[in-house]
């Protein structure tokens, strides 16, 4: 009689501790990224989208506080675009470091001309709630903020720029591979003066709102069988900074596989894009961030979660996102480039070359997740040495609210 008793215990016991752990594998939603948006010097002004690898709207809403930080560095570079068709077409048979276009005024050689140079450690800071409206709809609520700063220690342990120099002198890269020692450490240095005549320039300290975005997703019934999970979202971003006093808007959508293993773990693989308009609306004369009005972003995301016996977990997670070209890659075929080429190792031309090529890059994110919050940190290198940004690294936390 004992011994049954004992049984019958023990059998409600399991049974209790089973559905607790079924119920508590519920706190996770998907992959929990943060936001993993690059830091980039013309990116920070408009409304970029997130991707949204979740598997339905949150049960609760969910306030998101993110805190990010990348070192970005371009020493100054000049660029001249011919307008004559004939000039461009005998610069296109020169490479582009033999070019020779000379300028000499606007009615003999007339071009375009620009010249930008970035050395700062850029800080974002965003607020977010996501809102479930249905079983199918949710509404999300960004606001975006910056800090421009010298990268000094403690605030920049990891991204300052004696961090970044020690690495390259000491484990790979060489010594002062782009010149951040021959310009000196620890500087800010943000101007760009555009094509049209416009001139942005940030200084240490200084501190702007970036924008408001709002995002409506979309999760479809049909999208759950099998494991596969579908979303669609349609996004609209309102720039306030005086220098992009606009309006943008995206649509996007995201596939993600979900996998369960034996012993508490899953393996989750999402697939992403997205399509911003830039500029849909302009409020005023803004600068020209970029002559190509389309961004799109491709991403990919693989992540291993192991439970724990209380229901909580913990992730790894890898991400590769690549995102279109800031300027028509037409003009790089016979644009004329000007810097401080001697005066340094390498990527003297950076500043603008880069922005006719399509920015990729790797984050490594770590998630903890607890049913009363979830805890993100990542570090992100973008491998081509593009320096937008050259290392960055942030976290996030995830709280639900309103209970």
């Amino acid at each position: 009689m004992l011994k049954r008793g004992l049984f019958i215990v023990f059998c409600i016991y399991n049974h209790f501790v089973v559905a607790q752990q079924k119920d508590s594998l519920t706190i996770k939603n998907g992959i929990d990224n943060p936001s993993l948006l690059t830091t980039h010097h013309f990116g920070i002004f408009s409304s970029r989208i997130n991707t949204n690898f979740k598997l339905a709207p949150p049960k609760k809403p969910v306030l998101t506080i993110s805190s990010i930080s990348g070192n970005s560095f371009h020493p100054l570079v000049e660029g001249y675009f011919p307008k004559d068709p004939r000039v461009r077409e005998e610069q296109s048979k020169l490479i582009w470091y033999d070019r020779n276009f000379n300028f000499i005024d606007q009615e003999i050689t007339p071009a375009d001309y620009l010249n930008i140079v970035i050395d700062a450690v850029i800080k974002e800071f965003r607020l977010s709630i996501n809102i479930p409206l249905s079983k199918k709809h949710e509404l999300g609520v960004t606001l975006r903020s910056y800090l421009i700063t010298k990268g000094k220690y403690p605030f920049s342990l990891f991204t300052g720029d004696e961090t970044i120099e020690w690495f390259h002198s000491n484990i790979h890269g060489g010594e002062d591979p782009f010149g951040r020692r021959y310009y000196g450490l620890n500087q800010v240095n943000f101007r760009y003066f555009d094509r049209n005549g416009n001139a942005l320039e940030l200084n240490n300290n200084d501190f702007f709102i970036g924008g408001i975005e709002l995002s409506h997703f979309y999760y479809p019934t049909f999208s759950t069988s099998k494991n596969i999970f579908i979303n669609f979202g349609s996004h609209l971003g309102i720039n306030t900074s005086k220098f992009n006093s606009s309006l943008d808007f995206g649509l996007s959508a995201n596939v993600i596989k979900r996998i369960s293993f034996k012993n508490n773990y899953e393996f989750n693989i999402g697939i992403g894009g997205n399509v911003l308009r830039k500029n849909l609306i302009d409020f005023k004369e803004v600068i020209d961030l970029g002559n190509n009005p389309f961004l799109a972003t491709a991403e990919g995301n693989l992540e291993i979660t192991k439970y724990t016996k209380k229901g909580n977990y913990n992730s790894l997670g890898i991400n590769y996102q690549l995102q279109s070209r800031y300027n028509k890659k037409e003009e790089r075929n016979y644009y004329r480039l000007l810097g401080n080429w001697e005066e340094i190792n390498g990527g003297w031309h950076h500043g603008i070359a880069t922005l006719y090529k399509a920015q990729s890059n790797w984050s490594f994110i770590y998630t903890y997740g607890r049913s009363n919050y979830i805890l993100s940190l990542f570090f992100k290198e973008d491998f081509l040495v593009n320096n937008a940004p050259d290392f960055q690294t942030g976290l996030s936390l995830k709280i639900p609210v309103f209970k």
